[in-house]
């Protein structure tokens, strides 16, 4: 059984409030049905367990777990177009004209529509969890359009529903960059051994390192040349370990010290149960601390920091090709 694998944390605005029914309610508004033959794509709600006409929204030590899910048919692009020159071909033969872009648009129409039945199906299975204490919501996905659809989707099934992406008073970038320099990275928290420096000049050069010790001469001497970190593999706690980017989303997230090990001799329930309780149990706390670290989270209208010495010292300053998202539960 998988677990949060990349996830992108939001804000929950504090003026939405919704129990656990209500917000079953509203999943159900937007339940997942599957492509009909001719159709594309497809997306909605399905039960987080895996069991059929069960609940839609699970609650397990006081949070709330639900599962989006995406299914699209892909057809092959050579295939598509092979078939339109060939109408194409014909309809030059028996006229004596060749179709105009309008045309072969049309066509392309129809042998999309034609060969859909035949599409092979590919599904995204997208976990999502709220914390409704911490007014937090942690999407687990791989890019910020994936996360987009399905914020989206939780906006028009939960009334009143709002969020903001969550933004700390340092720059990510900035932060590790002092890390890197320094090798004194905050408390609770280990550099590993991977990085990626960006250059943010004309050249767009790249460097990264993989494996690789980087408390090195060689690692500081790019940063001092002006290359910037855009994520860096770190360890907190001994608990959990993760690539931070620069647009603060967490990836490669991996639960250590066998936390993500199910009880022995548990059945498919008390699996689902531990290992949601493992990953938002780990990933609760340390996502504050990460906060904490980069200097607080910032305020509605306040802008990030990109100082060197702010990142030293955060506690002095103010608070869709489809992939598979390996849902986890």
């Amino acid at each position: 059984m998988s677990v949060f694998k990349n996830v992108i944390v939001y804000r929950i605005e504090s003026t939405w409030s919704q129990s656990l029914d209500q917000v079953e309610q509203g999943l159900g508004t937007q339940r997942f049905v599957p492509c009909s033959p001719s159709q594309e794509r497809s997306a909605g709600w399905v039960e987080p367990r895996g069991e059929a006409h069960g609940p839609l929204a699970e609650s397990v030590a006081g949070q709330w777990l639900f599962e989006f899910m995406i299914e699209s048919k892909t057809l092959p692009a050579s295939v598509v177009r092979r078939k339109v020159e060939e109408r194409a071909a014909q309809i030059e033969a028996t006229t004596g004209r060749k179709p105009g872009k309008k045309e072969k648009k049309e066509l392309k129409e129809d042998v999309t529509h034609e060969l859909l039945p035949l599409a092979f199906t590919r599904h995204a299975r997208v976990a999502v969890w709220i914390d409704p204490e911490a007014h937090r919501l942690v999407v687990n996905a791989g890019n910020a359009a994936r996360a987009d659809e399905v914020v989206t989707a939780l906006v028009k099934a939960l009334d009143g529903f709002a969020v903001t992406l969550v933004n700390s008073q340092v720059e990510p970038a900035a932060a590790m960059s002092e890390w890197l320099s320094s090798q004194e990275p905050p408390a609770g928290f280990t550099i590993d051994r991977e990085c990626e420096l960006k250059a943010s000049d004309e050249s767009k050069s790249v460097v990264r390192y993989a494996k690789h010790p980087l408390d090195i001469d060689e690692v500081r001497a790019h940063i001092a040349a002006g290359k910037r970190p855009t994520r860096l593999a770190l360890t907190w706690d001994d608990r959990v370990s993760f690539e931070l980017t620069e647009g603060l989303q967490l990836r490669k997230i991996v639960f250590l010290e066998g936390t993500d090990e199910a009880p022995a001799g548990g059945g498919k329930e008390d699996n689902f149960d531990a290992d949601a309780a493992i990953a938002t149990g780990e990933l609760g706390q340390l996502v504050p601390e990460l906060m904490e670290a980069l200097g607080g989270e910032m305020r509605l209208g306040a802008g990030p920091v990109d100082a060197t010495p702010a990142a030293k010292a955060p506690a002095a300053a103010a608070e869709p090709a489809l992939a598979d998202e390996s849902a986890p539960f």
